[in-house]
């Protein structure tokens, strides 16, 4: 611990995660009507409040059962928000929790009963999920874990390794890669 700088406060939870959106009546209908997470707040302004800039906007918030939120702003552009040009669009994804297996299959269900393109019952051996995209090009990721206590701190317990070993992995594909662009 660096002398003289206080220590963390601990962070208690999730309460929103907020993104672009292409539009807030689309992104309601999907959010509300078809994942049943209810509109609980929306706040419009015209300037930034932590910059000040000139850029109205509405915020929309959703609720999850926990108490925390999805959030969007609706920035009135029309534009969805554009996808990394460097990530595989399986990497960035919001990842909602769901009390059983059960109802995770039953959300397949409705989202393939509304057209829409679900991949999974996947099983990753700890938790079981659906994959989705939702109208502003996000993936999404509806989930139950199943592994047992014991699991999850045995993978608490070697965390801290796994990704030692896979920077020393990683160094060497670096090297590697170099090798071959110099002799290029």
């Amino acid at each position: 611990m660096t002398p003289n700088v206080p220590q963390m406060p601990p962070i208690e939870g999730l309460h929103h995660w907020a993104i672009k959106c292409r539009d807030g009546e689309e992104t309601r209908h999907f959010y509300e009507d078809i994942l049943g997470l209810p509109l609980v707040h929306i706040i419009k302004a015209d300037y930034v409040p932590s910059t000040k800039q000139h850029c109205p906007y509405v915020h929309l918030f959703f609720k999850m059962g926990d108490g925390s939120y999805v959030a969007f702003f609706d920035l009135g552009d029309d534009l969805a928000p554009d996808p990394s040009p460097n990530t595989p669009a399986w990497v960035n994804h919001i990842a909602l929790r769901m009390n059983s297996v059960e109802e995770v299959e039953r959300a397949k269900t409705r989202l393939e009963a509304h057209g829409i393109p679900v991949i999974g019952v996947t099983d990753h051996h700890f938790i079981k999920s659906i994959y989705f995209f939702d109208p502003n090009g996000y993936r999404l990721e509806l989930t139950h874990e199943l592994g047992p206590a014991s699991y999850v701190e045995k993978a608490e317990k070697e965390a801290h390794g796994k990704l030692k070993a896979w920077n020393e992995e990683k160094a060497k594909i670096r090297a590697a890669r170099q090798m071959k662009q110099a002799a290029e």
